[in-house]
């Protein structure tokens, strides 16, 4: 059978989209390990290369699976309807988070199947049964209607990373140059664990894995990096660091190798301060920068989200970070109650901090999270293009107007002028202009946010 795979674009309405980073697709490189064996599978990378009827047309897919995140769900709707209508036979398949947390979103005519949870096991079952035109009775994280009825059968839990195939990245060939988070360029992306033993109010990746923190074994994880050509690696984890003596051995294991790369990872606040000699350790095997939570710059409103860290905690890992000279990607959360005077004390804060970078999100009640279900009664639009962390989807303090001009200036004096300019000297030289006037654009609609409103 002829499988196409599709990573969608985002929606225009979304801000930053696929211009601050853009990873490859390692969920949809999983799904086609699973079934390549026997099939003919393609992957389209839509952010990249929007001809989806010039493929479509060439390469006569008889099933179409497409990955989506909640900011994606529209435009993914929408390119299901294109299909269908091209092709009413094709059979049609959604998974991802959005699918795993809402599913009945994606109940739609256009849509023959929708997969929750782990993908690749299930994916491949449906083949199989679409090939011998079998039922799909029985297969173990599915929905879809029949007959006007919703058949629904819950995800089987996941227990063992190390039973998935590796990520069949040849499907992508033509694409990897162009995968990046700032700039780390060509940029790969390896999964090493899943899930969080913590239970932050605004994430949801905690609940995929049922509340467990599931790793894999650091020697399948070294195979996999043996066969990765790409200088930079991002590890796509919830959280990287939390078992320190996994990662003490795998930093171990890839310095025996002789493994030469440079890594991006997630890392707690409170696991740094906890363990500066494991991130010295990562620094010599080719650590480059961490992500790190910070959130907020109070103890309450870290509270408020239920992060089970503290400021002092956070403090910490940034001075051991710093020490180490390893980059920062500082994280913070903007809450949509906040003044003037909160705003002028998070940019007081955040260069008494001395960083190099910073990202601001709006505090964003995505479906699947408690804090979703405690305040989805006042959301003021329900539409999942402005689910991307800057639009707000709770009322503001201050008019829309100020809050995002507020969010503007917090984006422009936070970080020294100084301190962004050592950091725009880690791009090639002739990325600059680019990266310029990428980032100009994107502050000039945050600023202008307040009109997607009117």
């Amino acid at each position: 059978m002829r499988i196409l795979l599709i990573q969608p674009h985002s929606s225009p309405s979304t801000i930053g989209a696929d211009e601050l980073y853009m990873h490859e697709p390692l969920a949809l490189e999983y799904i086609a390990a699973g079934v390549i064996a026997e099939h003919d599978v393609k992957i389209l990378d839509m952010r990249l290369e929007r001809d989806l009827k010039g493929v479509f047309d060439g390469f006569r897919p008889d099933v179409v699976g497409i990955t989506a995140y909640t900011v994606n769900v529209n435009i993914v709707k929408g390119l299901f309807r294109e299909i269908k209508r091209w092709n009413p036979e094709v059979f049609t398949v959604v998974g991802g988070h959005h699918a795993t947390v809402s599913p009945e979103d994606f109940l739609s005519p256009d849509i023959d199947i929708v997969v929750m949870g782990e993908g690749v096991f299930v994916f491949r079952e449906l083949i199989r049964r679409i090939e011998k035109k079998e039922g799909f009775e029985g297969i173990k994280g599915i929905i879809c209607k029949r007959d006007g009825s919703i058949i629904k059968t819950p995800p089987e839990p996941v227990a063992d990373l190390d039973a998935f195939p590796f990520p069949e990245r040849r499907l992508t060939e033509r694409y990897r140059r162009e995968y990046f988070t700032e700039w780390m360029k060509p940029l790969a992306s390896v999964r090493t664990s899943k899930g969080c033993p913590f239970r932050c109010s605004f994430c949801a990746l905690w609940k995929l894995a049922g509340g467990r923190y599931l790793r894999r074994r650091p020697e399948m994880i070294i195979k996999e990096l043996a066969e990765i050509e790409e200088e930079f690696v991002f590890f796509a984890d919830d959280e990287s660091l939390i078992d320190a003596r996994r990662m003490r051995t795998l930093a171990e294991l890839i310095k025996e190798a002789g493994i030469k790369k440079k890594y991006f990872l997630y890392g707690r606040s409170d696991t740094i301060a906890r363990h500066p000699e494991l991130l010295e350790l990562w620094k010599d095997i080719g650590l480059e920068r961490v992500f790190v939570g910070l959130e907020f710059f109070r103890d309450d409103d870290l509270k408020y989200i239920k992060k089970g860290s503290t400021i002092r905690q956070n403090e910490e890992a940034v001075k051991i970070l710093q020490a180490l000279d390893i980059e920062i990607y500082a994280s913070f959360i903007v809450r949509p109650e906040f003044h003037r005077s909160d705003f002028r004390q998070f940019r007081q804060y955040c260069r008494r901090m001395g960083l190099n970078f910073a990202t601001f999100s709006v505090l964003t009640p995505l479906p699947g999270t408690d804090f979703y279900e405690e305040v989805k009664d006042r959301l003021i639009t329900h539409n999942y293009d402005y689910f991307d962390f800057i639009h707000t989807l709770l009322p503001t303090s201050l008019p829309l107007k100020e809050f995002y001009k507020e969010m503007y200036y917090l984006y422009k004096k936070a970080i020294p002028v100084s301190k962004s300019i050592s950091v725009l000297k880690r791009f090639p030289l002739r990325d600059i202009p680019m990266i310029i006037r990428r980032s100009n654009k994107i502050l000039r609609q945050i600023r202008d946010a307040y009109k997607d409103y009117e």
